[in-house]
């Protein structure tokens, strides 16, 4: 394959890349990480199994796609690289939700994205960053990193660390629109600002709370203890929201998510929450249902 044609394949979203930490160079597009869209898949995907629920979906973690390359070990929840489910494509806007570990030492060669709000969340380890746009920078856990990608970016990503694993989660979303500058937004927030409460990390507003992307979407991260209630209310009407469970266990609108686990709730002006075992961390995804 010409390195024009690399490129050209890249850009539109359907390779990963991989290298150690001792190249720059992209090594391999072997994996395609983005199927195309069913024509059913423009907007959320109900669990038709779910009768009593209709406005529900639940993801066990032991359902999700997995992928174990050594020196990644990826947990996808939608379709993403080998893992293809139709049902499981995407949540309204929401396309990708990785759950990553990465080697010490290795990471994601350069590579390229277009047209995607790219979101990072660091859980564990520190998570090296580079991009044609002149960014270098490490995030940790406790730090939040946005990308446009817009008209085109480059980039890699790698592990610090020469001794110990790290781990973070790799989220996409279709942005509300096309061709934006690319761009690169990365804040530090306090954990301890999370303690039995939500605290914002994403929206659409660069004044608000967070970073922020183009789309109508909120973030929110927050760690509770056991027994601890709470509600959330939804921002922008039509909008969805996805929890994904850290740790720990909750009570979500009366369906108990446990590790790992993700529930999609649309339909509902608000949603209610409470921790069944100590240290439940969720993050908190209110998106768009339809793909504009």
């Amino acid at each position: 394959m010409e390195n024009k044609d690399l490129i050209k394949k890249g850009m539109l979203g359907t390779g990963m890349f991989v290298a150690s930490e001792a190249s720059e160079n992209i090594i391999t597009n072997d994996i395609d990480e983005l199927k195309e869209l069913e024509t059913m898949g423009l907007n959320h995907i109900p669990d038709t199994k779910q009768k009593a629920n209709p406005n529900v979906v639940i993801h066990r973690a032991e359902t999700r796609g997995h992928a174990n390359h050594g020196w990644l070990d990826s947990h996808h929840t939608f379709s993403f690289a080998n893992y293809y489910n139709p049902e499981r494509m995407h949540f309204g806007v929401l396309r990708v939700l990785n759950d990553d570990r990465v080697d010490a030492g290795m990471g994601f060669g350069t590579h390229p994205h277009d047209n995607m709000e790219i979101i990072s969340i660091p859980l564990e380890g520190n998570l090296e960053h580079k991009d044609s746009m002149g960014n270098v920078a490490v995030i940790k856990r406790g730090d939040i990193q946005a990308m446009s990608a817009g008209t085109g970016i480059f980039h890699s990503e790698y592990n610090q660390s020469k001794t110990e694993p790290t781990k973070f989660l790799q989220i996409w979303v279709f942005p509300n629109k096309k061709n934006v500058t690319p761009r690169y937004d990365q804040i530090s927030l306090n954990v301890d600002d999370r303690h039995n409460r939500l605290q914002q990390i994403l929206s659409p507003n660069a004044d608000d709370e967070g970073v922020w992307i183009h789309q109508n979407a909120w973030f929110h991260l927050g760690k509770f203890d056991q027994n601890i209630e709470t509600n959330y209310t939804i921002k922008a009407k039509g909008n969805g929201v996805y929890a994904f469970l850290l740790s720990g266990s909750m009570m979500i609108d009366g369906h108990e998510i446990n590790t790992r686990d993700g529930i999609g709730i649309w339909d509902t002006d608000q949603i209610h929450i409470t921790a069944t075992s100590p240290d439940a961390e969720v993050l908190l995804m209110e998106v768009p249902m339809t793909i504009s």
